[in-house]
């Protein structure tokens, strides 16, 4: 199976210490490149979130973003870890032994400084954002899933309709250019004269050599046999479609470029038009 490389899901969890919103949405990127927008609050919940999410999703630009809502009226305990005040003290005493010049760290720094400041909620938050998340990346994935089925379909489609085109063009190709051959002899003889049959003939071999598209008209329906078995593999088939498609529309622009008749002429604008 394929999959998109756009989608989104959301949910919320109702908790009596607060209101947790997660969000996952992507669009279309050549890597995976992860963004995070989360509260100061679950920051340390990060490093758990971006491996939670590379296990599921392999391409494309993603954003998570939570968001935490206290109950209203909702008193907020502060607690300070003492095990990482200490040692920031430590720390700083040693750094103005070896440089007496040294500032010690103010007031601000300290309780700015990660983990020193934690709440009563902080534990409980980290803990039901990761199982959050979690439970939005299974609907997130569902989601590119059941795009990338319809995509696809689509795709199936397109191929099945080229290789009609590729099938009714080339029973038609030799009665085409025969039809062209004995207009450019009636025109080359106007010109020329009737005395002049050899340089006719080796004008009408010319025009035949370079008309004869059963070359692209086989690459044609072997870049579409490749197409069907790329979609029918699954997997990150992106990079390898977006070669074919170029593949497939140099060769509709060559056999527009060889045609002779108006009925080759109309198939390849089609499947230029169907590769776009």
């Amino acid at each position: 199976m394929i999959r998109s490389m756009t989608g989104f899901a959301a949910a919320t969890r109702e908790l009596p210490i607060a209101s947790l919103s997660a969000e996952l949405k992507s669009v279309n990127g050549r890597y995976l490149d992860l963004q995070f927008r989360l509260p100061e609050e679950l920051r340390a919940a990060e490093p758990a979130l971006r491996d939670l999410i590379q296990t599921r999703v392999g391409r494309g630009k993603v954003e998570c973003r939570v968001s935490v809502t206290p109950p209203a009226g909702a008193a907020l305990r502060i607690s300070v870890n003492d095990g990482l005040l200490a040692a920031l003290a430590d720390a700083s005493h040693k750094v103005r032994a070896a440089i007496p010049d040294a500032q010690p760290l103010s007031i601000g720094e300290v309780l700015h400084w990660p983990g020193v400041l934690a709440d009563d909620r902080s534990a409980l938050l980290r803990e039901t954002c990761v199982a959050l998340v979690n439970e939005v990346l299974e609907e997130f994935v569902a989601t590119r899933s059941r795009e990338g089925e319809k995509l696809a379909k689509m795709l199936s489609e397109h191929v099945a309709r080229m290789k009609t085109l590729v099938a009714h063009v080339r029973p038609r190709l030799p009665e085409a250019i025969a039809a062209y051959e004995s207009k450019l002899a009636a025109r080359l003889r106007e010109a020329l004269g009737e005395t002049n049959e050899e340089r006719i003939r080796q004008e009408i071999a010319l025009f035949v050599a370079k008309a004869d598209v059963a070359e692209e008209l086989t690459r044609l329906q072997a870049h579409l046999d490749e197409v069907g078995r790329v979609v029918n593999a699954g997997g990150a088939a992106g990079k390898r479609l977006d070669f074919l498609m170029q593949e497939l529309n140099r060769e509709a622009n060559t056999l527009g470029s060889k045609a002779v008749s108006k009925e080759v002429s109309d198939a390849s604008l089609e499947l230029k038009l169907l590769t776009e």
